[in-house]
């Protein structure tokens, strides 16, 4: 919609979009707006335009200063300001933030924090943003024989505060490949990373809890905003089956490689549910509610986070009951060195490296090749530092003549499943893509 068209018609829009779907809505109400012109079109939007974003009438709107926006808007602003300090990351989205992170840049064995991708729902809290845990607790109850309110640190005293390294990684992680298109943000292949955490176990507190034999799924919440503002509202509440919440490496985490866990990550406490999509892993974490049945929060029913039962055409429309809800990720790799478009001497070796995981499972051989696949050579591959870490491999490359190469790289799990060369699969929501990560070589 041109933006000088009816205001009024703008604000039914934007409550017709939040409605439907929020974490859509930035698309549909921007969706031929730049990044860089959001915060330009809140400054010329009209009264029933922002009255519509806010939820609520401005009494004062009269004495409003021209192009003032509403701290409850602008606190994206603050959000865009954390973004700036990461790494290179390409923007997917600015509210909610989300951001993915160019392979070369995930270099590192341990992902640095700024250069972490960024899947987020809601707004970050404000005490997030000013990174102020005073106060926080989380809760713990449901199907429990105890309930329990613990303070971070009542975590650190009571529990063993244990260190792993862990890989999360988005479901919709290279949803953008998938023909047709799915709705959401259009990842390619940086949605994932691979960085130390610290805290409890989370069986340790469910099992200080006591869980009754009618425990079934976790329901975990956190206090980030809704987008539409409204306090009624949570933007994603997901869980996990008990027998997933009970191995022992999922982290109630208040750290990130040795340092507070940063803002947009989840500060003070969030959940790292390892090997599952990382909606599992609830950020600004508040309560865990053990449920005698599969949750049902937001983002747990429709084709949310769900893949087809049965494999599907592409383009099919499948009915809401043959969804079932997403779990361990696929088989995945990722060459992280050199970058695409790199180049090369005819004859001499060079190094191709880089990470790859396998969702509950581990990673058992690694192969890449240089002719579109014809031919494939073994890469070295390193056992993971702990379960659920990524495994790093190499693998000593030569181009025979000068000319335009491909890379590809190719893992196999422990159960002998491996990438494909194509987006497998086809869903609606574009979820759980593993095809084959390659990149431009020149021999020059």
């Amino acid at each position: 919609m041109p933006l000088d068209e009816d205001k009024g018609a703008q604000a039914r829009l934007i409550e017709q979009a939040y409605a439907a779907d929020p974490m859509d809505a930035d698309r549909t109400i921007f969706g031929r707006v730049s990044h860089a012109d959001r915060r330009g079109f809140l400054k010329g939007a009209g009264l029933a335009t922002m009255s519509a974003m806010l939820g609520a009438t401005i009494p004062f709107h009269r004495t409003m200063p021209s192009g003032l926006v509403p701290v409850a808007l602008a606190q994206g602003t603050t959000e865009a300001a954390l973004f700036e300090a990461k790494d290179g990351l390409t923007l997917l989205n600015d509210r909610p933030i989300n951001a993915e992170t160019p392979p070369h840049l995930l270099d590192d064995a341990i992902t640095p924090a700024d250069r972490f991708f960024i899947r987020n729902n809601g707004l970050v809290p404000d005490h997030a943003l000013a990174m102020d845990a005073g106060g926080w607790t989380l809760t713990v109850d449901g199907e429990v024989d105890t309930e329990l309110t613990l303070t971070i640190d009542d975590l650190r005293a009571n529990f063993e505060v244990v260190t792993y390294q862990l890989q999360l990684e988005c479901g919709g992680n290279g949803r953008s490949f998938f023909q047709p298109g799915a709705s959401g943000n259009q990842w390619t292949f940086g949605a994932v990373g691979n960085s130390e955490w610290t805290g409890v176990r989370l069986r340790d507190v469910l099992d200080a809890a006591g869980l009754r034999d009618t425990a079934v799924y976790t329901g975990h919440y956190g206090n980030d905003p809704h987008l539409s503002m409204d306090p009624a509202r949570i933007p994603i509440s997901r869980g996990v089956p008990i027998d997933k919440a009970m191995e022992e490496h999922n982290l109630i985490a208040f750290e990130m490689n040795g340092a507070p866990i940063p803002a947009l990550h989840g500060f003070p406490l969030r959940l790292v549910v390892p090997g599952w999509p990382g909606s599992c892993s609830q950020k600004w974490l508040t309560r865990i509610w053990v449920r005698d049945q599969e949750h049902d929060g937001p983002k747990m029913g429709g084709y949310s986070y769900r893949m087809p039962a049965y494999p599907v055409p592409p383009g099919t429309e499948v009915p809401e009951s043959d969804m079932v809800v997403m779990e361990s990720m696929p088989v995945k790799s990722l060459i992280t060195n050199p970058v695409t478009g790199a180049t090369a001497t005819p004859g001499t070796a060079f190094q191709v490296r880089g990470h790859a995981w396998a969702g509950d499972d581990a990673v058992a051989a690694m192969h890449v090749s240089i002719d579109f696949g014809a031919t494939w050579h073994a890469a070295e591959l390193d056992a993971p530092v702990n379960r659920y870490a990524w495994q790093h491999w190499r693998a000593d490359l030569t181009l025979p003549q000068a000319g335009y190469y491909e890379v590809w790289a190719r893992a196999t799990d422990d159960r002998g499943r491996m990438q494909p060369p194509v987006t497998p699969g086809w869903n609606p929501r574009g979820y759980g893509n593993n095809m084959m990560h390659r990149i431009a070589v020149f021999a020059v």
